[in-house]
């Protein structure tokens, strides 16, 4: 790649230009920088000015503030619980360190499955000496989904309707699917505004609907639901405002959720489509099969499913 590729100008070439990246292992950083026009533009060649472009398709899903870890203080001591306000379970492990005059759960590592929407009681924790204050440090881990469901036997029609359309990076791409979580990902090539329906049933456990360009979250907007055999599937990079869905709806295969967008740590238009599992505090991808072969050398054309 000899000239630098401009973002907004040349949107179907960098979707071929990523097919060609994601095919072989990367031999060349690509660089980023704004040009005099305010346009951001890519290159392999280090420019004044320039940085190194990562591209990262993580996702950074904000569910502190749905996991809440709660003190009640009363007569005998305390009693922590916790609360889960997503519409997934949640696999929880409390760890209290720094502790001092207290009776309880010392030094050991609590471990939870928090269904969706509930509050438990963790433990009630009571002071060795009355007459002094306990003092402990609560740790809280935590990750979506359940991780004693098993996967059942799935396959996943096209998630977009029109095209025809091209896969651009494949399961194990050296660009950017070489994590765990996004091992097993698909990103399909196409224009904005394409529609994007759901390959399965399930609740709408996540979304973020509101990001523009970049922005902070290298997923952009994304939806995440929440199948019947424990795995999500998630759809990146989508338009901003287009998702169609709120946390807790239910959602059936072939109902359009979105449309593509371009939005996130995104090279060009494009539906990054990826199913995941909890493996045990941990989300990981796993293998999928769509109902028909996706490669980078076939063009498929998405189409209404009633499955």
């Amino acid at each position: 790649m000899r000239a630098a590729l401009t973002k907004q100008k040349c949107a179907v070439f960098s979707i071929l230009l990523l097919c060609n990246y994601c095919t072989y292992t990367l031999s060349a950083p690509i660089y980023q920088y704004i040009d005099s026009n305010g346009v951001l533009t890519y290159t392999d060649k280090q420019l004044p000015g320039s940085k190194p472009f990562e591209l990262n398709d993580e996702i950074i899903e904000h569910i502190e503030n749905q996991v809440k870890l709660n003190t009640v203080k009363h007569a005998g001591g305390e009693t922590l619980k916790i609360k889960n306000e997503l519409y997934a379970p949640v696999e929880i492990q409390l760890t209290l360190e720094n502790v001092d005059n207290v009776v309880g759960a010392a030094n050991k590592k609590l471990h939870w499955i928090l269904p969706p929407r509930k509050e438990i009681r963790l433990v009630t924790l009571t002071p060795f000496d009355r007459t002094k204050p306990m003092r402990y440090t609560p740790k809280l881990a935590y990750a979506l989904g359940d991780p004693r469901t098993k996967p059942q036997p799935y396959r996943y029609p096209l998630p977009w309707r029109g095209g025809p359309f091209q896969q651009t990076q494949g399961p194990g791409g050296k660009f950017s699917h070489s994590g765990p979580k996004g091992r097993y990902a698909r990103d399909i090539g196409m224009p904005e505004g394409t529609p994007i329906i759901a390959a399965r049933s399930g609740i709408v456990v996540k979304v973020e609907n509101n990001q523009t360009g970049q922005g902070t979250n290298p997923a952009g907007n994304f939806i995440r639901i929440l199948h019947d055999d424990g795995t999500m599937s998630v759809y990146l990079h989508l338009k901003k405002g287009s998702i169609r869905h709120k946390e807790g709806q239910h959602v059936k295969v072939g109902e359009q959720i979105a449309l593509s967008g371009n939005t996130g740590r995104s090279t060009g238009p494009h539906l990054h489509f990826v199913v995941q599992r909890n493996v045990g505090m941990a989300l990981e991808s796993i293998p999928y099969d769509f109902t028909q072969p996706v490669n980078s050398k076939t063009i498929y054309r998405g189409r209404v499913t009633n499955n």
